[in-house]
């Protein structure tokens, strides 16, 4: 009878062993999943891509393979580089603008309700009009340089970066605050140490749409007047129907925001706590 007792436990022990090593064998694939899902699928639309163009007989000059664009970035990338550089100035003081401007206004709409009347119409308006068409009366007042694109990036960029500071310094549990407050907490205290931290979230949020616009911004401004920046060469290989350096420079386009967001993405997770995800 022990025998039989010492058997039945030693193959408890192994099934629990074995279940074990199926969870953990498991979690292992869905971590990998979860990590390299985005490469995954974008190595799989631009396979399909690739191979898909010589089948339907398109030709380079209507659609380029992806081959075929990145052979174009390695061999002109001092040209890709050099107008990368303009637009990414571009995009990072309109930005840099919008965040300054955008938080400012959002703190004077969260502490002050008659301001907050005012001017809640006024951004709702500027964020309703086209900015396509804002770009040639910025032109005619501002010139070709540097100042229409990052003023049409700075418009694009404000509105998420004040609506997501007020709904972030809003939906702080008001209960909180007043245990702060009977503690003896300044108002100032009380925003460094609890408004703020629990708005972080929020506003980076909110900046990550706004650098994606930023760039959106400045390439349009762009597309108006200039004589430098991606958009120009996006431009300039339109008239010279060269469809490879058009889609080269989308796709420097395309990088380019999406590391800005990814940027901004690292600083949230230093300065920022994560809310847990409700499932």
């Amino acid at each position: 009878m022990a025998r039989t007792d010492t058997a039945d436990i030693s193959v408890a022990k192994q099934q629990r062993k074995k279940s074990m090593a199926n969870a953990k064998r498991k979690r292992s694939r869905e971590q990998f999943a979860e990590r390299y899902s985005a490469l995954m699928l974008a190595a799989a639309i631009l396979a399909i891509w690739q191979v898909m163009v010589p089948i339907s007989g398109l030709s380079e000059f209507i659609l380029p393979t992806p081959w075929a664009i990145a052979t174009r970035i390695v061999s002109e990338y001092q040209l890709l580089a050099t107008h990368a550089y303009i637009t990414l100035f571009e995009v990072l003081g309109g930005f840099g603008l919008a965040v300054v401007v955008g938080v400012t206004l959002a703190l004077t709409i969260f502490y002050s309700k008659p301001f907050e009347r005012a001017i809640y119409p006024l951004l709702v308006a500027m964020q309703t009009i086209p900015k396509v068409a804002l770009a040639p009366i910025l032109v005619l007042y501002l010139g070709y340089g540097w100042a229409p694109k990052i003023t049409l990036a700075f418009l694009i960029a404000l509105f998420p970066i004040v609506i997501s500071t007020v709904v972030g310094l809003q939906s702080l549990d008001r209960n909180l605050v007043s245990l702060v407050r009977s503690m003896g907490a300044s108002e100032i205290q009380t925003f460094f140490k609890v408004r703020l931290p629990a708005a972080l979230p929020n506003i980076f949020g909110g900046f990550k749409v706004a650098i994606s616009l930023s760039v959106i911004g400045a390439v349009i401004g762009e597309y108006v007047a200039a004589e430098r920046g991606l958009g120009y060469l996006q431009l300039q290989a339109n008239s010279l129907f060269d469809t490879t350096l058009n889609f080269a420079s989308v796709a420097t386009i395309s990088a380019l925001g999406v590391t800005l967001y990814f940027l901004l993405d690292y600083v949230e997770g230093r300065v920022a706590y994560k809310r847990d995800a409700a499932k």
